[in-house]
């Protein structure tokens, strides 16, 4: 029976719960509950706890390696239960309180820590969701104390699947969908890959894209004439010492400023007496005596970045360039498709990171896209209403500009907003509060095609056929898109409006959308009907009225 884990068998738990939901992923990704083909909460969750399988320290203690993984996480999180995963595992690494293993006693105070932390990374809390299915894992861990973590494990896992079949009694649209919470699901697979790894044997780390991976390092890469054009990238674990430094009180600004000077690519946080450092320098040794005057190292790696900028060695990792001088503002979006893509830097945007419905950024996309634009200040256009908890995380993660998120949840919402951007306004609050309000009044409808039958509710849908829709709410179902989009219109009462854009996505005909046009022309004699090519995925159609 296993008592005590250290840092070696948590990172396996970890590879165990990413292979297994890798296992599963396409399962949890159909556990969508609208009717198209948008699931994607498998992926997001498998690349998300991935990245700390794969990237995680090694050989180090449970709390560092716990610590990196969560961290990692943390950068590579995608859509909403990808952000809420890894607020769960950075709480577990915060309730870990730097110990070098844990017995189930302590491992349940980690687990606790990883409730509070992912209910607080959501505004508005779901119940029916992977938050709930987490919370009631761990109360029964709670309530019951198990002494060995194959019973917390089994206890865990017990409840988990529970908690999950109960999802659908707390949230009516899972009830109507006739499916279980994606997320939860998710949750499910990983704890119980972990659990299986309890048993010892080793796992190998999976590659990002799931498939193995091993680089072997080219030496001569770097000669004896050789010159250091790039310097070392070095990373280390210093905990801090009483005897050298009032711990509590450590400057980590100060700290990282410094680090800033003497290098560049800097990455500096402190976990409780734990400080952990990524910084690319010429002379690592300066830097490692310097920081010895506040404390020992944990554990160091100095890599000759020659031998990466080769291909050749290390994995891939965010590299926080040199900052170009800064304009006032700039703009970030998210859209798919190259018609779209086009249209919003028509509009003014200075970065489009590709992504949207079922193809989710993660915050290492977006803060890349916030480096590309260097800017004081960064107005981020979501379009999603999954990618908004994946923005809000990105900003915080962000110190080189002022990022703002405008909670736009729709391409039509993103649209409207951007192209009444004005900075004038006023200071970045106004303008992030003047374009929050000003998407409230915006209508997005959608067309695309069913991927199953849906009976009970307002429209009865079959599958093949294709829905229009606003958010959740499903108004038509017709045989074709074009009669889907034109319907659709009639329920929204367009002819009120007095533009009618319409997108045009990778699927219809050029000669169908045409037609369509004609009609819509011919029918709302007031309105003006503006047809763009925007080759997005999955939507037929895109409506926006405003």
């Amino acid at each position: 029976m296993i008592q005590t884990i250290d840092g070696v068998l948590y990172l396996n738990m970890l590879r165990g719960g990413a292979q297994n939901l890798n296992r599963f992923r396409t399962a949890v990704n159909d556990l969508n509950v609208f009717p198209i083909p948008d699931g994607d909460t498998g992926d997001n969750m498998f690349m998300t706890v991935n990245a700390g399988a794969v990237k995680a320290e090694e050989n180090a203690s449970v709390a560092v390696t716990a610590d990196s993984a969560a961290q990692e996480m943390l950068m590579g999180a995608r859509g909403n239960s990808g952000v809420i995963l890894s607020r769960i595992f950075a709480g577990i690494a915060k309730g870990m309180n730097s110990a070098d293993h844990l017995d189930t006693d302590g491992f349940i105070t980690a687990m606790r820590t990883g409730v509070r932390e992912s209910y607080g990374a959501v505004s508005t809390p779901v119940e029916g969701t992977i938050l709930t299915v987490y919370r009631e894992g761990v109360e029964k861990v709670e309530e019951k104390r198990p002494q060995s973590f194959e019973e917390l494990f089994s206890l865990l896992l017990a409840e988990l699947k529970e908690s999950l079949e109960r999802t659908p009694e707390l949230l009516d649209v899972l009830k109507e969908a006739g499916v279980v919470d994606s997320g939860g699901a998710g949750l499910l697979y990983i704890v119980q890959g972990m659990k299986e790894a309890l048993s010892g044997e080793r796992i190998e780390s999976l590659a990002m894209d799931g498939a193995a991976q091993h680089t072997p390092i080219d030496l001569n890469a770097f000669t004896a004439d050789s010159e250091l054009e790039f310097g070392y990238c070095t990373e280390f674990l210093l905990r801090l010492q009483n005897s050298k430094v009032d711990i509590d009180n450590f400057d980590i600004d100060g700290f990282t400023a410094w680090l800033n000077e003497v290098g560049d690519s800097v990455v500096c946080f402190k976990e409780g007496s734990i400080v952990k450092v990524h910084v690319h320098t010429k002379h690592p040794g300066d830097i490692l005596n310097h920081c010895q005057l506040y404390g020992e190292f944990l554990t160091t790696k100095i890599e000759n970045m020659t031998l990466q900028h080769n291909g050749s060695h290390g994995m891939q990792e965010l590299k926080l360039k040199k900052r170009k001088p800064q304009k006032p503002y700039g703009i970030v979006t998210v859209a798919s498709g190259d018609g779209l893509k086009e249209l919003f830097v028509s509009l003014g945007c200075d970065v489009v990171v590709d992504g949207g419905q079922s193809m989710n950024p993660s915050a290492e996309d977006l803060i890349k896209a916030f480096d590309q634009c260097s800017a004081e200040t960064i107005y981020v256009f979501p379009n999603n209403s999954n990618i908004v908890l994946t923005a809000q995380q990105a900003a915080q993660l962000y110190d080189n500009a002022d990022v703002r998120i405008v909670r736009t949840k729709t391409i039509g919402e993103g649209y409207s907003a951007i192209s009444m951007f004005d900075p004038a306004v006023g200071d970045a609050d106004a303008v992030t509060d003047t374009l929050n309000e000003l998407i409230s009044g915006v209508v997005t409808g959608m067309v695309s095609r069913a991927s199953r039958d849906v009976s009970g509710g307002a429209v009865e849908v079959v599958k093949d056929d294709y829905i229009g829709f606003v958010g959740d709410d499903i108004y038509v179902d017709e045989p074709s898109a074009e009669d889907a989009m034109i319907a659709l219109c009639d329920k929204l009462n367009a002819g009120n409006y007095d533009i009618l854009l319409i997108l045009a996505g990778e699927e219809p005909s050029a000669e169908n959308a045409r037609k369509m046009v004609d009609t819509l022309t011919a029918k709302y004699t007031r309105s003006e009907v503006i047809m763009v090519n925007g080759d997005q995925p999955i939507y037929d159609y895109i409506l926006i009225l405003e």
